[in-house]
């Protein structure tokens, strides 16, 4: 079974994710000069309506990690007049992408780029060997091998006085450091010089089958932990990290799509919440410079794991085999990729935090100590490790989901009078495929509100529930008012005595409440201070209850489902009837 399959057994299910959620478009300048002009949507990029007819356009998607240094590049590029050989101008537009999310769109058939830069080898492989099995043939959709445009190192975020405290910048810091951190009851108080108020250590990472970063930073991990004599990892040794990995995952209080995001949490939440997150480097230093203002404890720094890391390189593939692109366009997608690996656009990298492949270019700032990183590393200094193959890829994923704390989840879904027609319908059925969606030993229970909230289905494993509560959940129907305030109270009064027994049982799980409505509470009682001073937390706590509002159409309260979630350390959503399916299953991940 491969890497997409085992996850979407496990997790997600069989879709395309978010993708369209988290592409980010990047405009095109005019080829002919400076000017804007309305953007025109062409398979999932946008082009400016005023781009000559005879303009050869390259689409690019790309990993989010190198968006600045991308976006920047293709400006350059598109006011430079670049043309093919017969003298067609060439417009190069680029989407900012996740991995995982990217892949299993091309291969669904609604992404089609030229050219695609996820932000490792494996990804590319896992493409292709899905590509061949999907076309019943033996050719990749590339003829000719990926290339590496920049590094962009994976590790691991932490907030300065914690990484000092374990000897940070001088002393090497492992992965098996981060381990007995996490096995010690004491927390940090182990730790000689560390503030003995930080308690026990707290972790964060993305999830492995659909981030790039998650990926590699578990493989990094595994390697970290388990003695490979110096060889490349295998499947079987991957599983002799599964006591280190639970170790470490039962401290991890955060998961997710995209690293920036769990920076973000780290930032708003400040230091008590996570203690370290596995990241890359540039997201390290590009938080540092742009949102110090906002970071406590002096910032964050980047720690490179000594026993040796993934210098992810991001390759750039041609797609020029896929039948959507043109002899005109691959020939366009190459010499793009030969103006991106110039010396002049590889210096620019180091402006948006990335490292040049040529290491004739010497650093500078941004990259620096004072910006949270070590500019004197590199892969002679901190091992390469091999990016991991699509069995080794595999084996991560699946120890993952073995070791992962299991999740408890409230669903409460409004079903006011505002819900009629295709918002209770769609609702009811995105929430009937987010069951399919959860591993069988995940606790759900559901609740409904309108005129008051009722319990449609008590706590129960997913695995014995699933089959009566999917009809139950069609059959929901929309009236009466919205008990918003009162449903919240119920929902965080149910959890926590899910949490006590689970305290009393000794077990450790995550909670999460999916908040879905459209609109205001009309009913007042409680009140919204009410609700605030009573039902929730001042400040989220990491192993604290998060929800993670959904906010379902343009009149839902975004205002009050914004502070909830900020109180809890959820996220809010935005959602409509077309983008339901996609928000759940982006939370999905987010547990």
């Amino acid at each position: 079974m491969n890497r997409t399959q085992i996850t979407f057994a496990a997790i997600i299910g069989v879709t395309v994710l978010i993708v369209c959620a988290a592409v980010g478009f990047s405009l095109i300048s005019n080829q002919l000069g400076d000017s804007t002009a309305e953007a025109t949507p062409v398979g999932g990029f946008e082009v400016p309506e005023n781009v000559s007819e005879d303009a050869v356009v390259v689409t690019v998607a790309s990993s989010n990690t190198k968006e600045g240094w991308l976006n920047a590049v293709v400006e350059k590029f598109n006011a430079s007049g670049q043309t093919t050989a017969d003298g067609r101008p060439i417009v190069v537009s680029v989407s900012h992408v996740t991995s995982g999310a990217s892949m299993e769109a091309i291969l669904a058939g609604t992404l089609q780029p030229v050219a695609w830069s996820p932000g490792d080898p494996s990804w590319a492989d896992q493409l292709n060997s899905q590509w061949r099995t999907q076309t019943n043939s033996n050719q990749d959709l590339n003829s000719a091998a990926c290339t590496p445009t920049i590094y962009a190192p994976l590790g691991f975020a932490m907030w300065r006085p914690m990484a000092e405290a374990l000897g940070w910048p001088d002393a090497p810091i492992s992965w098996e450091m981060l381990v007995d951190l996490a096995n010690d009851p004491d927390g940090w108080n182990s730790i000689p010089g560390a503030s003995p108020q930080w308690g026990e250590f707290r972790f964060g990472h993305t999830h492995p089958a659909y981030a790039n970063s998650g990926l590699l930073s578990m493989t990094s991990f595994v390697y970290g932990v388990v003695d490979t004599g110096g060889q490349a990892i295998t499947p079987a040794q991957v599983y002799e990290a599964e006591a280190d990995m639970r170790a470490l995952q039962n401290v991890t209080a955060k998961y997710g799509l995209q690293a920036p995001a769990l920076l973000d949490l780290m930032a708003r939440q400040g230091p008590s919440y996570l203690h370290a997150a596995a990241v890359p480097e540039a997201d390290v230093v590009r938080f540092n410079i742009e949102r110090g203002n906002e970071l406590a404890l002096g910032g964050l720094v980047f720690i490179f794991p000594s026993g040796g890391t993934i210098w992810a390189d991001h390759p750039y593939c041609i797609l020029d085999r896929a039948e959507w692109v043109t002899a005109e366009q691959a020939e366009g997608g190459q010499i793009f990729l030969d103006y991106l690996l110039a010396r002049e656009q590889q210096e620019l990298a180091i402006d948006n935090y990335l490292r040049p492949l040529d290491s004739n270019v010497a650093l500078r700032a941004p990259l620096t100590l004072e910006n949270g990183t070590i500019p004197t590393a590199s892969p002679a200094t901190i091992p390469a490790l091999p990016s991991p193959d699509e069995a080794v890829s595999e084996a991560v994923i699946d120890l993952f989901l073995l070791t992962k704390r299991k999740a408890t989840i409230v669903l409460v879904l409004d079903t006011s009078g505002s819900m009629r027609g295709e918002r209770i319908s769609t609702a009811t059925t995105a929430t009937v495929d987010f069951l399919d969606n959860l591993s069988p030993n995940d606790e759900v229970a559901v609740l409904t509100f309108s005129n008051n909230t009722l319990t449609l289905s008590e706590p129960n494993r997913v695995g014995e529930v699933k089959e009566s509560l999917q009809p139950l959940i069609r059959t929901l129907i929309a009236e009466g008012n919205t008990a918003l305030y009162e449903s919240v109270c119920q929902a965080t009064a149910l959890m926590a005595d899910l949490q006590a027994e689970d305290v009393a049982a000794g077990e450790s799980r995550l909670y999460g409440i999916v908040l879905l409505s459209d609109g205001e509470d009309t009913i007042g009682r409680p009140t919204e201070g009410q609700m605030f001073a009573t039902c929730l937390p001042t400040n989220a706590e990491a192993d604290g209850v998060k929800i993670f509002p959904i906010a379902f159409g343009g009149e839902a309260d975004t205002a009050v489902l914004q502070r909830i979630a900020n109180v809890t350390g959820g996220r809010l959503f935005t959602a409509d009837p077309a983008s339901i399916g996609r928000v759940y299953n982006s939370i999905a991940a987010e547990q």
